[in-house]
């Protein structure tokens, strides 16, 4: 694999940095971590995006989330079709063999994703209409949540309905849904202002976003 080159110099520095301090400092709980396995008590499922740090919002150490970040933030329908699904895979694992008591469907202001998605159905982007589009076709997953909204252009509404038709989506996992009648998982949707720093958490009982 010749394409592949060395670490750029910043980021070197930067794991040096980490190394010497809060690694040094924490020596004997990383190699806890190592040794005993991970035993998140939730799953957190977030968009791709760099300004969403899920473990900043929460001051989560390691160890505390499983985290799973995919565009938009998106859980596809349960599809056992023997094709490769990532989300699906890691919606599978967190589920049944690490067992967490909660999952966690986190969105976004400004969530690029959604916003093609929005441009795609007015036609504004035709470059992911391309069927070679994969960010295109992934985002298909929210047309429910489009058709669902009456006003098309409040951006803030379709990305929280990417965070219901998540929490939908995830009720068509065999797994998920017997762990949920169960009582033993919980599932969860979130909406985060990035400029404000504020967080909305769905209502399942009213079926609104509510302030945390």
């Amino acid at each position: 694999m010749h394409n592949a080159r060395l670490l750029p110099n910043y980021l070197v520095q930067r794991y040096h940095g980490w190394k010497a301090t809060a690694y040094s400092e924490n020596k004997s709980w990383y190699r806890r971590l190592a040794s005993e396995g991970q035993h998140p008590r939730a799953m957190i499922i977030s968009c791709c995006d760099s300004r969403v740090h899920v473990t900043s919002i929460f001051g989560a150490d390691q160890g505390e989330f499983f985290i799973h970040r995919n565009i938009a933030n998106l859980v596809p329908p349960y599809q056992p079709d023997g094709q490769q699904h990532g989300t699906s895979a890691a919606v599978e694992y967190a589920v049944t063999a690490l067992k967490v008591a909660h999952v966690i469907v986190i969105g976004h202001s400004a969530c690029g994703g959604v916003q093609g998605y929005h441009d795609m159905a007015n036609g504004k982007a035709p470059q992911l209409q391309e069927k070679t589009s994969f960010v295109g076709r992934w985002m298909e997953i929210l047309k429910p949540g489009y058709d669902r909204i009456d006003d098309h252009g409040d951006i803030h509404a379709l990305e929280r309905e990417a965070v219901k038709v998540s929490l939908e989506n995830l009720m068509t996992f065999p797994f998920v849904k017997a762990a949920v009648e169960a009582e033993e998982l919980t599932l969860h949707g979130l909406w985060h202002d990035i400029g404000e720093g504020g967080l909305m958490q769905f209502d399942g009982a009213s079926g609104a976003f509510v302030h945390v």
